[in-house]
């Protein structure tokens, strides 16, 4: 080997940056037990494997200028060695990572299944306490709406009412010319009752989206309780 001080230094930061790259392999294989450190050393070794081939290049750069043909030869040779190396190097990297990922993917599945298991288990326990309050709640709903369908009835049953009064009363206005006065009260009270039932309606509505809140609210905190 040519006595140059620049092939020297050359060869020394090849062999440096070398046991660095094997270094995060390693690092790799035992602590990238995440994504975001598997990426994180990855991406390490690519820089490390990028510096090496530039390192290599200068290497054989400097062999071509040898003036002895004998050291041009021993330099170039030992650069094709090191490529060589570097080669194996970077399926050794590719490998790592592989594996590793493999072995992560796995973990997460396996935390994912235990989380559920859990999750099965805690809704098993609750099962009967659930089906108990939806039985209750089915009942609520029946009564509800029976009532509900009672008002209404009976809301229709007054309003039937009214109208045939009120149409009695305009087909005898000529007659009873004299009564207008009253006949212009039935309407105000027909307009009246009128506001009743629609506030009446309202507040029944209201009054079912309440309940329904409950119970979603209800059955929300057995499925996930905090």
């Amino acid at each position: 080997m040519a006595d140059d001080i620049h092939v020297r230094l050359c060869l020394q930061e090849i062999v440096k940056l070398d046991l660095e790259a094997k270094a995060i392999i390693q690092d790799i294989r035992q602590e990238a037990n995440t994504m975001e450190k598997l990426d994180d050393f990855n991406a390490k070794g690519r820089q490390k494997i990028s510096d090496l081939r530039v390192k290599i290049a200068d290497l054989e750069r400097l062999g071509l200028e040898q003036e002895s043909s004998v050291d041009k030869d021993e330099i170039l040779m030992n650069g094709e060695s090191l490529r060589q190396k570097l080669s194996r190097t970077v399926s050794s990297l590719r490998q790592a990572c592989l594996i590793t990922k493999l072995e992560i993917d796995k973990l997460a599945k396996e935390q994912l299944l235990n989380g559920v298991s859990t999750f099965r288990r805690r809704n098993q326990g609750n099962k009967e306490t659930l089906v108990k309050t939806s039985s209750n709640i089915t009942e609520s709903l029946m009564g509800l709406n029976q009532l509900m369908a009672e008002q209404v009835k009976q809301s229709e049953l007054n309003v039937t009412t009214l109208v045939s009064s009120s149409e009695v009363v305009s087909d005898t206005q000529d007659e009873f010319h004299t009564m207008g006065g009253h006949i212009q009260h039935s309407q105000r009270l027909l307009t009246k009752y009128g506001r009743r039932e629609f506030t009446d309606r309202l507040l029944i509505l209201l009054a079912l989206i309440f309940f329904f809140a409950t119970v979603l609210y209800i059955i929300k905190k057995r499925l996930w309780p905090v």
